[in-house]
């Protein structure tokens, strides 16, 4: 599987569920491919839903700050690849 690094993990949010994520490069949209892998995480979901400031959106880009709903706890620092 190709991948390409498109952002860093900056928080997590427990109780919601949901990856804090600076957008390093590229692009994601709902529907994409992502693996997280950090120091203790590994693994692979298609993203759901995307949030920038409370309000849903389809795609981001380099430089957004987004909340991505991930199904597995991840920590500061995790990288995050979109697979191709």
């Amino acid at each position: 599987m190709a991948e390409e690094e498109v952002g860093v993990v900056i928080n997590y949010f427990s109780k919601v569920g949901v990856a804090a994520v600076k957008m390093t490069s590229g692009t994601l949209k709902v529907g994409d491919t992502t693996h997280i892998k950090g120091a203790t995480t590994d693994f692979t979901q298609q993203i759901d839903s995307m949030e920038i400031n409370k309000q849903k959106v389809t795609e981001v880009k380099e430089g957004d700050a987004v909340g991505i709903k991930v199904n597995e706890r991840v920590r500061p620092g995790d990288k995050v690849y979109k697979v191709l």
